[in-house]
């Protein structure tokens, strides 16, 4: 008896193992969640990839503000200098008139005086051969009493006063002429070389600005390229995802499929178990036994947690004079006679002075009127120094258009931040090459 009941429950464990074992749908799942964790895996890459565009992205388009910030800035200097160079052709055309105006009063006076001159020496050489001036004696003897003889000798004396007079006055004037001609020659020099300087200046901004367009179609192209890139990642990523998609609503079906067939394969079980123990019992007439089946409990793991303390960013260094300008490196643009507005600071526009005083103004330095701030009142600002104690800070000045027509700030290393024609605000090498042809030794510090 106990051997064929042995039997029955071994043929119902196996009629049910049978059941309960769905070998085909274990392997479909996993294949299913296999293919899911592989598109999960690219689509990981491709959305690196996307963030790396996008970053991409970003950084270019900064980089075209601020080209574009800037080509704005260079086209401002550049009208600017035209019509500075514009004055100063039409002031060195005026002074030019006013020299040939000048050489003609010089000659006219020269011609008076050359005249008066052959005059008297026609007189000194009547007086020389007869002993006396004839020409004044034979006007006193013709007198006719002592008054007349009186009032002709008043009359000689006072003509020959006048000669000595009119000469003095012709050679004052004619020194006064070649003192205006030499100050109004000198200016004229000071506008062509201003006249040249901005000439120059305006082929260096006309050719930043090419190079500048240049780069800006180049960055423009390679944003372009990026988008693209960026949307095929982003379609790619799409397609993955309804894939993704796909995939987890076939194992959701299949597990639901599963999940029934399980409990269809239960319930089956159960009732040929409650069968055959039904028919054990009749045949054995003794009670049937119930299993009892027990469930694990499965132990959730504890979390824990770290908790990260937040950290500050350091406060940031206080600028120095040395340092303050690097703002302006890249964001500038030279215009002569520019950077005393509010709106030229704002935008950038400086020359070489009016940036050394926006620099110093920002460490609460004030180097005098902004106005009125040249290169001849900034040597004049501070203490005379050697070359050869130079330190960061001071003052350096070169020679360009004219005597201290350049100034900077010593950075220390042998260069210099300035505002530069060429370049805008940048650092400058003074150890060799063109700024060590131009510096000429005068050092100030403030």
């Amino acid at each position: 008896m106990k051997k064929k009941m042995l039997l029955l429950n071994t043929t119902v464990l196996l009629g049910l193992g049978g059941v309960l074992s769905t070998p085909a749908y274990a392997s479909t799942i996993q294949d299913m969640e296999s293919q899911k964790s592989q598109i999960q895996n690219e689509r990981q890459d491709v959305q690196s990839n996307i963030k790396a565009a996008s970053d991409e992205l970003t950084r270019l388009q900064a980089e075209q503000d601020q080209m574009k910030a800037q080509l704005e800035r260079l086209t401002i200097a550049e009208e600017e200098n035209n019509k500075k160079a514009q004055k100063t052709e039409a002031d060195i055309k005026e002074t030019s008139k006013q020299v040939e105006q000048l050489e003609k009063e010089i000659k006219l006076l020269q011609e008076k005086l050359e005249k008066r001159n052959d005059i008297l020496k026609d007189r000194a050489r009547s007086l020389q051969e007869s002993g006396g001036n004839v020409e004044y004696l034979q006007v006193l003897l013709g007198s006719s009493s002592f008054g007349d003889f009186v009032d002709r000798a008043l009359a000689v004396s006072t003509i020959v006063d006048a000669d000595r007079g009119i000469l003095k006055e012709t050679k004052n004037m004619q020194d006064e002429l070649k003192t205006k001609q030499a100050d109004v020659k000198s200016k004229l020099a000071s506008l062509e070389d201003m006249k040249a300087e901005l000439d120059e200046m305006t082929v260096q901004l006309a050719a930043q600005k090419k190079q500048k367009d240049a780069l800006a179609k180049e960055l423009k192209d390679k944003e372009s390229k990026n988008e693209e890139l960026k949307a095929s990642l982003q379609s790619k990523d799409s397609s993955l995802a309804n894939e993704q998609s796909t995939l987890e609503q076939n194992i959701k079906d299949q597990k639901a499929a599963e999940e029934a067939a399980r409990k269809a394969a239960e319930q089956a079980a159960k009732e040929a178990a409650k069968k055959a123990a039904e028919q054990a019992q009749k045949a054995v007439a003794a009670p049937a036994e119930k299993a009892d089946s027990s469930s694990a409990k499965a132990e959730a793991p504890k979390a824990s947690s770290n908790d990260v303390a937040p950290t500050s960013a350091p406060a940031p260094k206080a600028s120095n004079v040395v340092t303050v300008g690097n703002r302006w490196i890249g964001n500038s643009a030279y215009v002569f006679g520019g950077g005393r507005s509010q709106s030229d600071i704002s935008h950038g526009l400086f020359d070489c002075s009016s940036f050394v005083h926006w620099a110093y103004s920002q460490v609460g330095v004030n180097l005098g009127p902004l106005g009125s701030v040249s290169t001849e009142t900034l040597k004049h600002a501070g203490t005379q120094v050697s070359s050869s104690q130079m330190q960061p800070g001071d003052l350096v000045f070169f020679d360009t258009y004219k005597k201290d027509g350049h100034v900077g700030i010593y950075v220390g290393g042998g260069k210099f931040i300035g505002a530069q024609s060429s370049t805008g605000v940048a650092i400058a090498n003074m150890s060799s090459g063109y700024w060590k042809q131009k510096f000429n030794g005068r050092v100030v510090r403030i």
